[in-house]
């Protein structure tokens, strides 16, 4: 039933619904979003004006957030950002850790050669991003300045990443990325908790960059993104990886395979339809709430439905892939993850904002 509420929450605040009932649902909703959006404005205005005080750290920062609750594609594009700086530098993702039992506290995740937490512990994306790209360092820590300086006394980076940092404006950023889902960037135009919006949608003047994720193949620049360097970016499945380890599986396959498909994300449309373009049949589909953790519960459901359904094996998101490694073989080996790759249409204004950055910082 949870889950239901979920979809039917997001459908509506990203305006897919507009029956009556809907909209008297809006208005019911519009006074807490009012004196919301207030508070937001409040907040960045004192942050701005400087009475409420913003830190610094020694290395380069670059933000990479969203302005709407969930579902942009933020650890993608954090990765592919993080591969572009290993070029030449030596890079520390600052995340907050959120859903992992250490979260609020200060800990590193990985020191670029050794991985020292587990998801369960710091969260499912710092893991993720900590175990897929060789070199990377991963520091969690709610205070994000705090975590920073924790990882220049241990780690010595040239470079900070800042994951999920858009309204985190504790913390002084050198170059703030802006992410907006292209086909609804700030869903039905209200926030929390009429709608998808973390803060009013006038904040995105704070971008000095905006990635417009899940283009079409072809796609013009949004009209709100007029006088700041933009770039269209979509996400790619390249291949499927064997739970337990193995062989990939080349995309697309040579022939329709029939299969379950699953996924705790914020909003997995997307990943689902993917899987369509690329021949599965999709026997059946399974949205879990963004961030689960895989109890037995969750399980249950999973592989009863596999059976239900006759699939042949299920696929899942490489994030959901990292709480579903302790499964025994007869279970996991049934289980595929899907591998994202970000591709973006003309990344020179990405670049060069890079490049800007890191030689005045020199």
């Amino acid at each position: 039933m949870k889950d239901s509420y979920s979809a039917y929450w997001r459908n509506l605040a990203e305006g897919r619904r507009t029956g009556p009932g809907d909209r008297m649902l809006i208005l019911l909703l519009a006074p807490f979003s009012l004196v919301y959006s207030l508070v937001q404005r409040i907040r960045a205005g004192l942050f701005k004006l400087g009475i409420l005080k913003s830190n610094s750290l020694p290395r380069p920062v670059i933000s990479i957030g969203n302005i709407t609750v969930g579902g942009t594609g933020k650890t993608p594009v954090t990765a592919h950002i993080a591969r572009l700086l290993q070029q030449g530098y030596r890079v520390a993702v600052l995340s907050r850790g959120y859903g992992g039992s250490l979260e609020g506290q200060n800990v590193v995740v990985s020191d670029g050669a050794t991985v020292m937490l587990g998801p369960s512990e710091c969260g499912d994306e710092p893991y993720l991003l900590a175990t897929t790209i060789p070199g990377l360092m991963v520091v969690i820590g709610s205070d994000r300045h705090a975590a920073g300086l924790l990882a220049m006394r241990q780690l010595s980076p040239d470079v900070f990443l800042l994951d999920d940092g858009f309204q985190h404006l504790r913390l002084r950023r050198d170059l703030n990325i802006l992410l907006l889902d292209h086909s609804r960037p700030f869903g039905n135009g209200w926030t929390l908790p009429a709608g998808l919006l973390r803060e009013p949608a006038g904040a995105i003047k704070r971008a000095d960059l905006i990635i417009h994720t899940r283009c079409p193949q072809v796609a013009a620049a949004h009209p709100a993104t007029a006088g700041t360097p933009a770039c269209n970016a979509r996400h790619r499945i390249v291949d499927l990886q064997p739970l337990l380890g193995g062989d990939p599986l080349p995309l697309p396959c040579p022939a329709p395979r029939k299969v379950l498909a699953f996924a705790g994300i914020a909003d997995p449309a997307g990943f689902f339809e993917e899987l369509r373009s690329l021949g599965f049949e999709l026997l059946h589909t399974i949205r879990f709430q963004d961030h689960t953790t895989y109890d037995e519960s969750e399980l249950s459901i999973i592989f009863d439905s596999m059976r239900q359904h006759r699939a042949e094996v299920a696929i899942t998101t490489e994030k959901d892939g990292v709480k579903l490694r302790g499964l025994s073989r007869d279970r996991g080996g049934t289980i595929m993850l899907a591998r994202l790759e970000l591709v973006i249409d003309d990344p020179s204004p990405l670049h060069e904002c890079l490049r800007n950055l890191l030689q005045n910082k020199r």
